[in-house]
């Protein structure tokens, strides 16, 4: 199973992925952990979310342009920087947000089972070699 990171997105369309490693746990009382430099670039966080190397995400912007990317094209970097470019933002536009896409196995196995010629039921498409 590939490693699993934290992938951060800021607003200006920058964002990075963190091994889950260089997350440690603290206690209640402290006051939390950097996960991306902010910075007039970068502007504010808008998602960070658990991925793994082999997943795709969708990034949304305020202006409803959806763009699907892989999760292994964003490279790996250390808690304190600053990020890469995750998407292209025209002046004046924000990302608004960012959602893991998740492949629906049970479908992935129905649509597997049609290309071999089977319909959902069990029946074959196929016509009977007898057929007139």
């Amino acid at each position: 199973m590939a490693r699993t990171s934290v992938l951060t997105a800021t607003e200006n369309g920058y964002g990075k992925r963190t091994p889950i490693d260089e997350y440690t746990r603290h206690g209640r009382g402290t006051k939390g952990m950097i996960a991306i430099q902010q910075s007039e670039r970068n502007g504010k966080v808008v998602a960070a979310t658990l991925v793994h190397g082999d997943d795709d995400i969708m990034l949304i912007t305020d202006r409803g342009v959806l763009v699907r990317t892989r999760v292994s094209e964003i490279r790996e970097m250390g808690r304190a920087t600053q990020g890469v470019i995750l998407i292209n933002l025209d002046d004046g536009t924000k990302l608004s947000g960012m959602q893991r896409i998740v492949e629906n196995d049970a479908q992935a196995g129905a649509d597997e089972s049609n290309e071999d010629g089977a319909n959902e039921d069990g029946a074959s498409d196929a016509a009977p070699d007898d057929a007139v």
